[in-house]
């Protein structure tokens, strides 16, 4: 269970990547990393509407982000719980 717990935050931090490169990208102001995949060029990595499915690809990536940070929530609270607790207290016995 915990293996697959922990390969659910490697996909997790492999997703955080993923929107931050297409954050990175997408066109901005002042034409950052956005023009490298077809800014102003005719012949653009997505074809001429690049922007729009930069856009909408950021959009479903923040959206499963978002549902994945609420399951891993329930899950890593689900996992905490499940655990036996140490007595922090020590009884005295009478002998």
């Amino acid at each position: 269970m915990l293996v697959l717990f922990y390969l659910s935050i490697s996909l997790f931090l492999c997703l955080c990547a993923l929107i931050i490169f297409f954050i990175l990208i997408k066109e901005s102001k002042s034409m950052g990393l956005g023009a490298s995949f077809g800014g102003d060029v005719d012949g653009s990595l997505f074809g001429t509407s690049t922007a729009d499915v930069l856009k909408k690809i950021t959009a479903w990536l923040s959206v499963i982000f978002f549902v994945a940070c609420i399951i891993m929530s329930y899950w890593s609270g689900a996992i905490s719980n499940s655990k036996p607790s140490i007595p922090t207290t020590i009884e005295a016995t009478e002998n």
